[in-house]
């Protein structure tokens, strides 16, 4: 049996707009963006036959969860594992101070080389840790009978690191977006589904027309996907 679980990113926050590194702060909220960032994912989610919404317990992670739960009329719960990376002694602060405070140390933990994949700030999490209890988590989603469509409430760090498990290059992931994994169960396989309608390197879906690859003519191929580049199911 092959399971389908769509993870995205929380809606824009006050941290976001601010320029402030988050990690595990209750501080930062929606703002209106965010709001309607948490709609559109709603709508790109709503004929995947989804069952559950599975959140981070976060505030930002949490609004935003709601807000798709309720709109494609599934139940919510919480789940610590997908809470963002704990960045310890750097929560709050603004990047430019960061990386003014830690140089060297900010740069490695803000790339996406592997090599770098140990690197965390004084009392935080490495990206290592956070791969770990994100696929202890999506392993055991993915052996629950009960569901078979999963869709994830989580944060930018959450998502990049699933597709560095993956080994799938780390894009950017804005606000809002969705990841598409599928998880066989008769091979124990996680596979990263992307639409080939999305432009080379994209890897996430959103309400952007910006994602889609196009003809030579310039216009945006016609094949009965929606315009999202989500295909319907």
């Amino acid at each position: 049996m092959v399971k389908n679980f769509y993870i995205f990113r929380h809606g824009q926050s006050s941290y976001n707009l601010e320029g402030r590194i988050q990690g595990h702060t209750n501080n930062s909220v929606l703002t209106n963006q965010g709001i309607d960032e948490a709609h559109n994912a709603a709508s790109l989610l709503q004929d995947k036959k989804i069952e559950i919404v599975v959140s981070s317990p976060l505030r930002r992670a949490k609004q935003t969860g709601s807000i798709v739960s309720k709109m494609i009329k599934v139940p919510l719960q919480y789940d610590d594992r997908f809470t963002e990376v704990n960045v310890g002694i750097a929560e709050g602060l603004h990047y430019t101070k960061a990386q003014q405070k830690f140089g060297d140390l900010y740069r490695q933990w803000r790339s996406a080389d592997p090599k770098y994949i140990d690197i965390h700030f004084e009392n935080g999490e490495s990206k290592r840790d956070v791969q770990k209890r994100i696929f202890k988590a999506l392993n055991e989603y993915a052996q629950n009978p009960d569901y078979q469509n999963i869709a994830v409430s989580g944060h930018g760090i959450t998502l990049s690191q699933t597709l560095m498990a993956l080994n799938v290059e780390q894009p950017d992931i804005p606000n809002g977006a969705i990841i598409h994994l599928q998880y066989d169960n008769d091979n124990n396989r996680w596979k990263l589904i992307k639409n080939p309608r999305l432009r080379p390197g994209v890897f996430y879906y959103c309400n952007s027309k910006k994602l889609l690859s196009t003809p030579h003519n310039g216009q945006t191929q016609s094949s009965g996907r929606s315009s999202n580049g989500i295909s319907p199911s």
